[in-house]
């Protein structure tokens, strides 16, 4: 008997998510949502300074960004709004043309992102090995620690015991109720304190004003033209690699956090289509938001788009309507939010004695150099970037150590037979020339290349160097064992490579 036909009611709920009729979950996400609105508010504006623009542009930004990406990403729960590594990229485009130019660099990098992301940028990801992906967070979490530093230095004496109570609570609270989230409570307290108390404190209203209406869609006031065309697109490249970086290894360590899978192509064009969003509301762009994510993530425990949406949503509330209230919110709140994230976030198991005695010399080394690099030039991307070539680098020289070459020869000394072993390619097979002894060696050789691979042309033009200098002495060599990938690779490269040395 056929299954009953199910009416268009029962079709629609079978297409929703199962979270949406878990009130447990609506009230993670909400809260979860709250709190990463109120973290969002004095990053944004902080960023805005670094690009030179007014703090509402930030704000703009982090409002569309979060509300795009909640709906075309493809990583749940990562928050993405204005960040320092994009406004660092485009500031100095704004200080030598002007925010219609930063606005117009904003939408081709969007541009650009999308065409990435549909080429397949994110299959990238694999190679960024997990030494470098420690690294990655590690140094994430040191830079997240140094941002709240100038918070914490030459301020009212106050700022210190609030900043202690702050932390105090976030650790205990929990073992009260994990109903509300920690860091929503001790912003929340520390706000109440400082109010009723008149306490004179550094506040988010001295980062600077909030916006007072919605942002209104336009064009960039350029002229467009090549010469606009050309002077946009660099900026516009370097800020869609950067932010890509970003929010692909952000998109990478979210799924190590939560076991689930996110789709990083749609994450690659979803965030292109959002950077088009805001450059159209006249936002100053952005990324994934590394510290932010970890507030929904690890410390409010939110796992949907809604939480996504709603930092968005609430952060436009925050600012238009509660504006004056959010204005009294003391920094040390904040930066106590901030300052336990870092805790949280640095991998202490990757640092621990018993860890690095265990761990490679090279592991260690590309996740030092990763930290190293991405601290000193406050830039994400090229700490990732600079790690995985260091990777590489000690990747290959420990391959190329693997090959090996052992000859036999025959009792009648007629013919001698060499056995190659590990993986040849332009590392190992530059030595491979001098493996073979030339001069004494009978009128037969036979090269065994059964226990290896040719991967490159590099490998096929040392094989024909050995070819050649036992040529030149009158000898033959004959090659076997070669598989099929290997055989098809030395067929059509051998002898149409340059010279043989």
């Amino acid at each position: 008997m056929s299954a009953p036909a199910l009416s268009p009611a029962a079709r629609l709920r079978g297409l929703r998510p199962d979270w949406i009729s878990d009130p447990k979950v609506w009230r993670t996400e909400i809260l979860g949502g709250l709190v990463v609105a109120l973290a969002l508010i004095p990053e944004a504006i902080s960023f805005s300074i670094i690009a030179g623009v007014d703090p509402e542009i930030g704000l703009f930004a982090a409002v569309t960004m979060a509300v795009t990406i909640s709906i075309v990403g493809g990583r749940p729960a990562m928050i993405s709004a204005a960040t320092g590594a994009v406004a660092l990229v485009i500031a100095p485009l704004n200080r030598e043309h002007g925010l219609g130019h930063l606005v117009a660099a904003v939408i081709l990098a969007g541009v650009f992102q999308v065409v990435l992301g549909a080429l397949g940028v994110a299959k990238l990801m694999r190679f960024v090995p997990r030494s470098v992906m420690v690294g990655f967070v590690n140094a994430l979490a040191i830079l997240v620690f140094m941002a709240q530093v100038p918070e914490m230095t030459d301020v009212p004496w106050p700022v210190y015991p609030l900043l202690a109570g702050g932390l105090a609570l976030m650790v205990l609270f929990p073992k009260v109720t994990k109903v509300i989230p920690a860091p929503l409570v001790s912003i929340a307290v520390l706000t109440v304190i400082t109010v009723a108390a008149g306490i004179a404190v550094p506040t988010v209203g001295d980062k600077g004003e909030l916006p007072h209406a919605l942002p209104v869609p336009g064009l960039p006031d350029v002229p467009f033209t090549l010469e606009t065309l050309t002077t946009v697109a660099p900026y516009a490249l370097a800020m869609a690699l950067v932010g890509l970086m970003e929010s692909l290894m952000t998109a990478k360590l979210v799924d190590d956090i939560t076991d689930t899978h996110s789709n990083k192509t749609r994450e690659s064009i979803g965030q292109g289509i959002a950077n088009i969003v805001t450059g159209f509301f006249g936002g100053m762009g952005g990324c994934a938001m590394i510290g932010q994510t970890m507030i929904n993530v690890k410390v409010s425990g939110a796992r949907t788009r809604l939480s996504t949406f709603l930092a968005g949503a609430f952060l436009m509330v925050l600012c238009i309507v509660f504006g004056p209230i959010v204005s009294e919110i003391p920094m040390a709140a904040l930066v106590a939010v901030m300052v336990m994230v870092s805790f949280a976030t640095f991998d202490w198991h990757s640092i621990a004695p018993k860890t690095l005695r265990r761990m490679p010399a090279g592991e260690i080394a590309v996740m030092v150099v990763t930290v190293a690099v991405v601290v000193a030039t406050e830039n994400l991307a090229i700490g990732v970037v600079v790690g995985s070539v260091t990777a590489v680098v000690i990747f290959a020289k420990r391959v190329a150590h693997l090959v090996d070459v052992t000859s036999v020869t025959d009792p009648d000394g007629g013919q001698v037979v060499y056995s190659v072993t590990g993986e040849l390619f332009f590392a190992s097979s530059n030595d491979l020339v001098t493996r073979f002894d030339y001069a004494t060696d009978p009128d037969r050789v036979v090269i065994d290349l059964s226990a290896t691979h040719i991967w490159d042309a590099s490998s096929v033009a040392a094989l024909d160097a050995v070819e050649t200098k036992y040529a030149q002495r009158g000898k033959r060599v004959e090659i076997v064992g070669l598989n099929g990938h290997s055989a098809h690779l030395h067929e059509r490269l051998s002898g149409e490579l340059a010279e043989n040395h």
